[in-house]
């Protein structure tokens, strides 16, 4: 899909599927506002991008760095057509009688309300503009418990719901919102996850994840036309269906 001319913004952009996503969609020629605490990394894969790209240093639990980080990006390229809410940690793996609460609260903050304040800080200027994408990094544990993960499932079944709620509010105002549930992804957060050794997914080699890229492929593909029997829903990239539209297999 051409993107030329569009903007996107990607949080969590430091590496894993944001990164993957920030190359993809400049490869289709869109403008991308990267956006991590790594200020490091994000810096070095703008360079990688080139004029194209912007770097902007954010924490998106902090509602103040995701409406200048919107702002910085309105300035830089004059709109804003794409959100992707891909920041979101696994830490900490740990079973709900042993959880530090604030370790555990602060997953929450970063995989729920970051999510929130990326949907709230964009829809101004979306909605100005006749319109937007919102698409948000959801996960299986968004259905089932999964052993050790009390807070990345509650999370991301809320943030699916925030996904669901987007569309029943704005959809009719030209919002796009719809959740991606990748799969297993080879990025460093398996890698936390295989290192815990605990519940089954620890447990899988290595070569049945997918490659990050894939995911970022399928982010280009919801922002077409095909994508819109799903708008506020969830996509799996497990779905073989899923996996021939986007053109991975």
């Amino acid at each position: 899909m051409d993107m030329t001319g569009k903007t996107i913004m990607i949080t969590g952009a430091s590496r894993g599927i944001g990164a993957a996503a920030a190359r993809v969609f400049a490869e289709a020629g869109g403008n991308v506002a990267l956006l991590a605490r790594s200020q490091d990394a994000i810096a070095e894969l703008a360079g990688e991008l080139g004029k194209q790209a912007i770097a902007i240093p954010c924490d998106v639990t902090r509602y103040n760095e995701m409406t200048s980080a919107v702002e910085t990006t309105r300035r830089a390229f004059g709109g804003l057509d794409v959100l992707i809410n891909n920041a979101g940690v696994i830490d900490p793996i740990s079973l709900m009688g042993e959880a530090d609460p604030a370790d555990w609260a602060k997953a929450i903050n970063i995989n729920v309300t970051g999510v929130f304040h990326g949907m709230r800080a964009a829809l101004p200027l979306m909605k100005e503009n006749g319109g937007g994408t919102v698409l948000t990094i959801s996960s299986g544990a968004a259905h089932n418990p999964v052993e050790a993960w009390s807070h990345y499932c509650a999370s991301k079944a809320a943030a699916n719901m925030l996904t669901q709620c987007l569309h029943h509010e704005e959809g009719g105002n030209g919002i796009r919102a719809i959740g991606l549930s990748p799969g297993t992804v080879a990025t460093d957060m398996q890698r936390d996850i295989k290192d815990s050794g605990v519940n089954p997914v620890s447990q899988l080699d290595w070569d049945v994840h997918i490659p990050a890229d894939w995911p970022a492929r399928a982010l280009l593909w919801m922002c077409g036309p095909e994508a819109d029997r799903f708008l506020g829903d969830e996509i799996s990239l497990r779905d073989e269906g899923i996996r021939k539209a986007v053109g991975l297999i």
